[in-house]
Parts: C-alpha cells; structure tokens; sequence
C-alpha cells in the first residue's frame, strides 16, 4: 500500500482507493438520484392535483442537477484510474460489477435525457433550473403523443435504476458483512 492509500486525503483515485473527487461525485448523485426516486413516485401516486406542477417542476430541476452531476462525471471517471477489483474477486464478479457500473451510469443517463425531453412536452414546459437559469428544451414541443411515450419510458428506466440502486447496495453490503474486503470502505472513509 502505498503512502496515499495509507489514509490520506486524495483529490484523485489510486489504483486501491477511490479520491475525494470521485467520492463527491458518488455520495452527492446517489442523494440525488434517491430524492428523483422517492420523489417522483410521490408526485405521481399521492400529490395533490393543484400542487402537481409545482412538484413537476423540482423534480425537473433535480433532473437537470442530475445531469450537470453526470456531465462532470463521466469525463472524471474516463480519465482517472479506476480501482482494481479485489485480487479474490472471481472473473464474474468482476465483471457482473462492470456491467452494473455502466448500467448504472446508462440509466441515470438514459432516465435524465428522457426526462428533460419530457419536461419539453408539457403545456407548460419546465424550462427553469430552481427558478434561476433557464435550460434549453429538447426539440418536441407540447405533443401528446410524444408526451406519453416519453412518460412510459421515463418511468420504465426509473424503475429499471430503482432497481440496480437495490442490487449496488446489496453488493456493497456483501462485500462489508460477508466477503469483508474493502469495496465499500473505499468509497467513503479511510479503506483498510
């Protein structure tokens, strides 16, 4: 183990740990991606009517937060070292956490684009990031059509993300309680 591994505050990642950047970048979109979840299955199930555009238009800028989020990344993770799996990983664990990490990143993608499409769609479009910037919309215009597509899609990636969320944590969580390696601990903490 090297010095910076040792315990050290890093900006970057090392090959055995992931840095600060990265770390931020994990915690502050995992909040993010949690309350879009929470919040959007609230807002469709149980808001009130009269309140619905309101609610429309957070969870839309916690979508744009999202993407920004993404935007800044996705270019991090590209070009910075990534941690090695633990050296006892079999080969299909290591690739099942590959493929997950990229499914992760698609549909976080893929849920935000549709998102921002759909916000276009609306009679009203939720062109507003918190009431201060104004976001560009995605070429649609109110279309009904187009609306309930995008909906459907929207809401079938969500759950599809829900549910690879449940898988991620349910791997970190075997990897702390079970395997007893030092996955999860590099992604917050001093690892071991």
């Amino acid at each position: 183990m090297s010095a910076g591994d040792r315990g050290g505050l890093r900006l970057g990642n090392t090959p055995t740990r992931w840095g600060l950047v990265a770390q931020a970048f994990h915690w502050l979109g995992a909040a993010v991606i949690l309350l879009l979840l929470v919040h959007g299955w609230w807002m469709s199930e149980f808001a009130p009517r009269a309140a619905r555009q309101e609610h429309y238009a957070l969870h839309a800028s916690l979508g744009y937060t999202l993407l920004a989020l993404l935007a800044l990344r996705l270019p991090w993770r590209w070009f910075n070292t990534v941690p090695a799996p633990p050296l006892a990983s079999p080969a299909w664990e290591k690739m099942a956490a590959a493929a997950s990490h990229w499914g992760l990143y698609l549909l976080m993608l893929g849920a935000a684009l549709t998102g921002w499409a759909l916000a276009g769609t609306m009679r009203r479009p939720l062109d507003s990031f918190f009431g201060l910037v104004r976001v560009p919309q995605l070429p649609g215009g109110p279309d009904r059509v187009l609306h309930k597509l995008l909906e459907e899609a929207h809401e079938a990636l969500a759950w599809t993300l829900a549910a690879l969320v449940a898988v991620h944590v349910a791997a970190a969580i075997y990897h702390f309680a079970v395997r007893r390696d030092d996955v999860m601990q590099r992604m917050w903490g001093r690892g071991r």
